[in-house]
């Protein structure tokens, strides 16, 4: 720190908070710590009785936090993110539309091991919606050297750090298995809920199929379905291990590649995720149909994102793929499937 006359102090930044008290109507902040002066802030600080303040001697290569947070916030910024203006030396990541956050964990991770560095962000792999704030950045102290920065950069030229992915409006096809619910033994109540939720993303159920636990019938239904146009095929039902649960079978007959049958998320450990060529078919446990959240809500928005799920995903899912069943759900403002 130094001690410099005000009109020599353009350029400089505060080392301490400058107040303002108007007797009887105010008394409050009117210069904080790490304000660059400007030249229309001398008659301002005159006003206030600062003949002289305190000012960080500013170094060749020395950054000050706000530049420091824009050049941040910049660097690690992806599609479909905005940034506010800095404010105490930090600046937010805004979502400009409703999408999925997705997160480079490797680049983000080299990116916080700089010093004086800082990179908050959501957790991969969530559904946000527009106006969310989805990171935070800022330095340490109140300036850094330049090539801490420079290295930032570099390290985020690699790939997209934070982004926001949008959701596409798929048209989705629902068979429903069970020759329970088949032949009106009872009423289907699997459905209703499968529609609420892809509806609540935009989508479009463009019909649902009910037939008997019969892989051929299953089969049949969901190349009907595609060949209607469905972007999205969803089967409920029959996805247990009782004889009679077919589900997987009919699948299979339909020639999909089966990515997984099976998942370490509870609820949700009977999930079924393949391919018929670039179409995404999901076998939906029984939880889904009872629980509020499920492996269905961590699976569907990188489905909708456009992402193609690999058995590796579904395997990072067990790092809070243990649903707490809290009293009042909060997801996906929660720790479950944090690993995605």
């Amino acid at each position: 720190m130094q001690v410099i006359k005000v009109e020599d102090a353009v350029g400089a930044v505060l080392c301490h908070d400058i107040t303002r008290i108007v007797p009887g109507e105010f008394k409050g902040c009117a210069f904080k710590k790490g304000h660059v002066i400007t030249e229309s802030d001398i008659p301002e600080l005159l006003k206030l009785g600062k003949e002289h303040v305190y000012v960080w001697e500013m170094k060749n290569g020395e950054i000050h936090e706000d530049e420091a947070a824009l050049r941040l916030a910049r660097a690690v910024q992806g599609q479909g993110l905005e940034l506010t203006e800095p404010s105490e030396g930090k600046i937010n990541l805004i979502a400009r539309y409703d999408g999925m956050c997705t997160i480079d964990e490797n680049l983000l991770v080299q990116i916080n091991m700089l010093e004086d560095i800082v990179v908050a962000t959501r957790n991969h792999s969530r559904p946000i919606k527009k106006g969310d704030i989805v990171a935070g950045v800022r330095i340490i102290p109140l300036v850094t050297q330049g090539e801490k920065l420079d290295e930032v950069e570099k390290i985020a030229r690699e790939g997209e750090v934070i982004s926001v992915l949008p959701f596409h409006s798929y048209k989705v096809g629902i068979v429903t298995t069970g020759s329970e619910v088949y032949h009106g033994r009872i009423k289907d109540k699997f459905g209703p809920v499968v529609k609420k939720k892809v509806e609540a993303y935009g989508c479009e159920v463009i019909e649902q199929k009910i037939v008997p636990d019969d892989a051929q019938q299953i089969a049949q239904a969901i190349q009907n379905l595609i060949e209607k146009g469905a972007e999205l095929i969803l089967t409920t039902g029959g996805m247990s291990v009782d004889p009679d649960d077919v589900t997987p079978s009919g699948v299979r007959n339909t020639g999909a590649e089966i990515v997984t049958y099976g998942a370490p998320v509870l609820p949700g450990a009977m999930m079924l995720v393949a391919y018929l060529g670039d179409i995404p078919i999901l076998g939906l446990p029984g939880c889904v149909m009872y629980y509020k959240t499920t492996i269905f809500d961590l699976v569907l928005p990188p489905v909708l994102a456009g992402q193609r799920i690999t058995r590796p995903m579904i395997a990072r899912l067990g790092m809070g793929g243990l649903c707490l069943h809290c009293d009042v759900c909060r997801y996906p403002s929660c720790s479950f499937g944090s690993g995605a």
